[in-house]
């Protein structure tokens, strides 16, 4: 089988002859060419160029072709901060002070924003690889793409004004279906829905608000032609099922989430997943073998059926080469590396972590756990809540972001007994694991402790 035929066989639920391997290379992809991420979110060229090199190191069944959810953002007056090794990040929100909807005239065209350029790469892979390989066209899914637009105050909205969510929703659900038109015109084997804050929400606020948006846009592809994959970061657990009564292809989750458990859920509605090798403790900071090793395992423990093996989500910029070159010979040779991992046990870093004295702050101590906030949404808008708290009480609070990316932030949310990410600790304990709090909830709590 191609790669395109093993993963499209996996989508219609149908035996393979091995577990397909998708590495959601992202900006990562430049780096392998020694080139920015913002070069290869601007330049079709350089990014084709990464794209390719990907093609020949990882040998993947599938590559998205751009992993940028900023890019629907900006054709709707949004701006980013651009970074050198991380995809831009939302820096104002439009909607932020107004409960008007954006001008019907800001819908996606062939023309707007750096659509040009995602259609160019797009050509490009598809006459190169297109026969070889499925091509993911990644779209900013409806509730996130609300986000980037209302801000924090969609949040509070979802309390207060859920007539105003659901216009603000059926916009950009309006949004998502010219993506995929675009999309798909350009070949696209796969719309993958990218929406990493129905993460922090309530199963019951996704059904009220969400889940008709995202069912239109699967029953959109669906009657297209294509196939569909619902990507989540964060914990989703607790939306699983939600997530599968809107009716994807495929489901893909990141390591806050148990995957044997998850793949019970999915199985049951006959929806593919993937994921969800670990993005930093193990594809950046592991060595080759810790990846193998994984992977061996995942598939010595999963029934092969409707799996993906895949990251997380977006890989990081500075992932080892070697390391993902690692986790695709593991699925190409699994009884070769099986044997060759087998005795192998990971070199342990003995790195000291200070805590805080908790009984003795001088004022409330906000800890915000991310896995960065300046590349993860769900993280972006947990530490945006508490920057609004942190430039409300100024100097009676005091506010730090541990990024996770960091290995000595790792061994700190060891040692802290951090679960699950984006989480927010006060005064050394948990109040909120991958669920945003409302401004006034999020006061609230702070003002109980002044």
């Amino acid at each position: 089988m191609t790669g395109k035929e093993r993963v499209l066989a996996t989508l219609n639920h149908q035996k393979t002859d091995r577990v397909p391997w998708i590495p959601f290379t992202g900006v990562h992809a430049g780096a392998l060419k020694g080139y920015s991420a913002t070069e290869v979110l601007t330049d079709s060229q350089k990014l084709y160029e990464s794209l390719m090199e990907a093609y020949k190191l990882y040998q993947p069944d599938a590559l998205p072709v751009v992993f940028d959810l900023q890019i629907e953002a900006e054709i709707l007056g949004c701006k980013l901060v651009w970074a050198d090794e991380a995809p831009p990040s939302v820096a104002d929100h439009p909607l932020e002070e107004t409960t008007d909807l954006p001008c019907e005239c800001l819908m996606p065209t062939r023309e707007s924003g750096r659509i040009p350029f995602v259609l160019d790469v797009m050509s490009k892979m598809k006459a190169s690889v297109g026969d070889d390989i499925a091509l993911y066209g990644l779209i900013c899914g409806p509730f996130t793409l609300a986000s980037h637009l209302r801000g924090n105050n969609l949040f509070m909205d979802m309390i207060l004004d859920e007539d105003y969510v659901h216009k603000l929703m059926e916009f950009t659900t309006t949004v998502s279906l010219k993506m995929v038109d675009l999309y798909l015109e350009a070949g696209m084997d796969v719309i993958a829905v990218v929406d990493p804050l129905v993460s922090q929400i309530s199963p019951e606020h996704f059904t009220e608000l969400c889940h008709e948006s995202f069912k239109t846009v699967y029953d959109y592809i669906r009657a297209k032609g294509a196939k569909s994959s619902f990507f989540v970061c964060g914990n989703a657990t607790r939306q699983l099922e939600v997530m599968c009564k809107t009716g994807p292809d495929s489901i893909s989750i990141d390591e806050n989430v148990d995957m044997k458990s998850a793949k019970e859920i999915t199985d049951s509605y006959n929806i593919a997943i993937g994921g969800n090798i670990p993005l930093t403790t193990l594809m950046l900071h592991g060595t080759q073998q810790e990846n193998m090793k994984f992977v061996v395992n995942m598939l010595d423990t999963l029934s092969h059926d409707n799996l993906i093996i895949a990251p997380g989500c977006d890989m990081p910029y500075a992932v080892p080469a070697d390391n993902s070159i690692g986790i695709a010979q593991a699925i190409l040779e699994t009884d070769a590396v099986r044997e060759m991992v087998k005795n192998y046990e990971a070199p342990k870093e003995d790195i000291h972590v200070e805590l805080p004295d908790y009984a003795s702050l001088e004022r409330p101590l906000v800890e915000a756990f991310t896995l960065d906030s300046a590349t993860c949404a769900a993280c972006t808008y947990m530490m945006g809540a508490m920057n609004v708290a942190k430039e409300h009480f100024g100097d009676r609070i005091d506010l730090v972001e541990y990024k996770f990316t960091e290995k000595e932030n790792i061994a700190r949310c060891v040692k802290m007994g951090v679960k699950n990410l984006p989480c927010v600790y006060v005064n050394g304990e948990l109040k909120w694991s991958s669920i945003i709090p409302s401004r006034e909830e999020l006061f609230k709590t702070i003002e109980g402790l002044l």
